[in-house]
């Protein structure tokens, strides 16, 4: 978590985003974007996060969030970029089919001695910069930014066309995740 922003209260949501170090394209590949997702379930199942919208980009992640149990939401999303770090790296290291795997691994290393609180490779920055959402303008401003990032990014041409994100759910459709609340 930032040294800058902080969770002022355990009980609202938050819109948080996250990117791997030095912005590397991670997740262009779908089984390191599905180690996200299996992660996102389980938070949803046994850390009580509610979730009301996601995306996964190619290189960062958009969540907006809510404890609805015991564990405070800086605990839950620090025990989720702690767990996929450790998952993803270990994906990249044991996947013989990754051929990026001497450069990452590189990068994560560096960025791991520059850091006094990571023991070898560091792979997401440390800033998460949680934002309240406190009415339903700023968490309709906050989803729609979530789910038009692929389509400005080039993506796709329409929010719901991208799987890795909540948008399907708020088209009607089904998306990857269960249990989104729809909030708009």
């Amino acid at each position: 978590m930032s040294r800058n922003y902080k969770f002022h209260n355990p009980e609202a949501a938050y819109f948080v985003s996250f990117s791997v170090i030095e912005w590397l394209e991670v997740f262009k590949k779908n089984v390191y974007k599905n180690i996200l997702l299996d992660s996102l379930r389980y938070c949803q199942k046994e850390k009580n996060m509610e979730i009301y919208a996601w995306c996964i980009m190619t290189n960062h992640v958009h969540l907006i969030f809510r404890s609805i149990g015991d564990e405070k939401p800086e605990q839950i999303l620090g025990d989720f970029k702690k767990f996929t770090s450790k998952k993803i790296v270990r994906s990249i290291i044991e996947n013989p089919a990754e051929n990026r795997k001497k450069y990452l691994l590189e990068r994560f290393l560096l960025a791991g001695t520059k850091s006094s609180n990571v023991n070898m490779y560091q792979f997401w920055q440390h800033d998460n910069n949680p934002i309240e959402v406190f009415s339903n303008k700023v968490i309709t401003e906050k989803i729609n930014y979530i789910h038009y990032n692929p389509v400005e990014s080039g993506l796709v041409f329409r929010p719901e066309d991208y799987a890795y994100s909540s948008a399907k759910d708020y088209s009607g459709e089904r998306g990857l995740l269960d249990n989104i609340v729809v909030a708009i």
